[in-house]
């Protein structure tokens, strides 16, 4: 009879004690389900502050080329021709809108430097559905050619 009682009493512990921790059966399905949607958005905000940062050492590159490549030229239609086809070559995948490419510089026969600033609108935030402008620029200066000038 003791045997049985205390069949009985062990069932009824691992019955009580299966009942107990049954309470946690689907949080990590709940903890999952929270926590993805945020985990995902982090990883697009990271994407889209990095296509920022990629978007301005390319627009930096493309005001270098520019600049360069305008300043071998003999006058300045000539000059921003071919700093508009640089800049264009150079933010072709990175810029979302027209590239604009502007002299700064004072002259270009009497002056010895070139200086031109790039723009264009970067996609960066706008993948998210935000809003920002992100619109870039940077300037350029490069020495004008005195060989090709003469000629």
């Amino acid at each position: 009879m003791r045997a049985l009682v205390r069949r009985r009493v062990l069932a009824l512990v691992l019955a009580v004690r299966g009942s107990r921790g049954g309470g946690d059966r689907g949080l990590s399905t709940v903890e999952v389900v929270i926590l993805a949607p945020v985990m995902i958005l982090f990883i697009l905000v990271l994407v889209a502050f990095g296509q920022l940062v990629d978007g301005r050492g390319a627009i930096d590159g493309a005001a270098r080329d520019a600049a360069r490549s305008g300043s071998l030229q003999r006058d300045v239609a000539s000059a921003m021709a071919e700093a508009q086809k640089a800049a264009d070559a150079d933010l072709a995948d990175v810029c979302s809108g027209a590239v604009t490419v502007n002299k700064t510089s004072a002259g270009f026969e009497d002056a010895d430097l070139f200086t031109v600033e790039v723009s264009c609108e970067v996609r960066g935030l706008a993948m998210l559905g935000l809003d920002v402008p992100t619109r870039l620029t940077a300037s350029f200066t490069s020495p004008l050619d005195p060989f090709k000038r003469k000629a």
